[in-house]
């Protein structure tokens, strides 16, 4: 965009939300309710990996839902609350005066606060063939693909829960499944395993590692290695589903925050990155099995990234959390109270969870410092009050803060 005088005027958000999966769309829901103008980039269609998972059963409250289906009911929640979305790929982020701008191939946003849910891709086998026949009987997609290889023989590479789970999927078009797994026992859930064992038409293959995948124009056969004996051993096979791990989506980073070696992003306990203003969740963190796990993560950077869009960085020094119904004492260290205090203290606190009219009080000691009712609290606010030096000499140094029912 530009101005009147023909300058360009880079284009300012409250919250950029990279990546729109489950953890980016929960961050969304979360932004929004907290006030914040929300954008959401997503180079492709909302949902992430959950789109290409073809029943999801740990979801609380949902027996079991189409990956598809759970996808589109997340956008649909985040849309309700207004959050803007838009079809972009991230190239760069450039953090600059406590905000970040993030460069696309749409054009540059600047942030105030960043939440980077970009989620991670499947980790490819690297064998010989792998490269040549993907798309050509090699796939990282069993919904996507598995109508393709109806009555025909197709492996599966991995033992985790997803191979397992995949594997059974598999066996609703395909007439045989091979597991084919580097121990002698699944890694997945035990729920899991039992049923993919009881299903006549999975055979594990165990202790074995995919050597090469071979064919002419497509897949025909895979080569595969004992690993206890060292004997290797041909299958025919007319697809090969790979599902053995994932790499993080963080390309772009380029050391913008600290990660592990792996790339992954390391956060605090608030999603909160390396770097101020820019925080993570979900699968771009930690590889969860779990999509409550993700949705839990995106809650917390949601709302830190709410604090921070509106108040900047937290105050230096103690920050006290209340919950509802609780109370919570700070006592200023009496080395601090009687050498560097000159006429007041200031003391921060912020409400995790207010559930409906509230009364917060504030005492010092035996004195009531203050006592308000406030209709709602929003979850971050800060709040501060500044206790006079004598009163707390007074209190010996004990503040707390308590917030009740009204």
């Amino acid at each position: 965009p530009t101005g009147t005088t023909g300058a360009y005027i880079m284009e300012q958000r409250e919250l950029v939300i990279i990546g729109a999966g489950p953890a980016g769309l929960t961050a969304a829901v979360y932004g929004k309710r907290a006030g914040l103008d929300v954008l959401v980039l997503e180079k492709g269609k909302a949902g992430g990996q959950i789109l290409i998972t073809s029943e999801i059963e740990n979801w609380p409250g949902t027996i079991s839902a189409s990956g598809v289906g759970l996808a589109d009911s997340f956008r649909a929640h985040a849309e309700h609350f207004k959050a803007e979305f838009r079809t972009a790929t991230v190239k760069e982020l450039r953090p600059a005066g406590g905000r970040t701008v993030v460069v696309t191939d749409q054009g540059e946003i600047e942030a105030k606060a960043l939440i980077i849910a970009t989620g991670a891709n499947f980790r490819k086998q690297g064998c010989p063939g792998e490269k040549e026949f993907t798309g050509k009987g090699v796939s990282y997609c069993a919904v996507c693909d598995a109508a393709f290889f109806e009555e025909l023989e197709v492996a599966v590479i991995g033992g985790g829960n997803t191979a397992v789970e995949e594997a059974c999927y598999l066996t609703q078009f395909a007439e045989k499944v091979y597991i084919v797994h580097r121990r002698d026992q699944f890694r997945a859930d035990k729920l899991v395993a039992e049923r993919a064992l009881k299903n006549p038409k999975i055979v594990p293959l165990w202790d074995s590692v995919l050597e090469a995948i071979e064919g002419d124009g497509l897949v025909e056969r895979m080569v595969l290695k004992n690993v206890k004996n060292g004997e290797k051993n041909v299958v025919a096979v007319n697809g090969v589903f790979i599902f053995i791990g994932t790499l993080p989506n963080a390309a772009f980073l380029s050391g913008v925050c600290e990660t592990t070696e792996q790339g992954w992003i390391i956060t605090d306990a608030d999603m909160r990155t390396s770097t101020p203003g820019i925080f993570a969740a979900g699968n771009v963190v930690h590889v969860h099995d779990l999509v409550d796990f993700v949705t839990g993560e995106s809650q917390r950077a949601g709302a830190a990234a709410a604090r921070f869009a509106r108040q900047g960085p937290a105050p230096e020094g103690r920050v006290l959390e209340v919950e509802n119904g609780a109370s919570v004492t700070y006592t200023v260290p009496g080395k601090i109270r009687l050498a560097n205090v000159d006429k007041a203290v200031e003391i921060f606190f912020r409400v995790n969870r207010v559930c409906g009219n509230s009364v917060i009080r504030v005492t010092a000691g035996s004195e009531q410092l203050a006592a308000y009712k406030r209709e709602h609290l929003a979850p971050g606010e800060m709040e501060r009050i500044s206790v006079p030096r004598a009163l707390l000499e007074k209190a010996d140094g004990c503040i707390t803060v308590s917030v009740e029912e009204a």
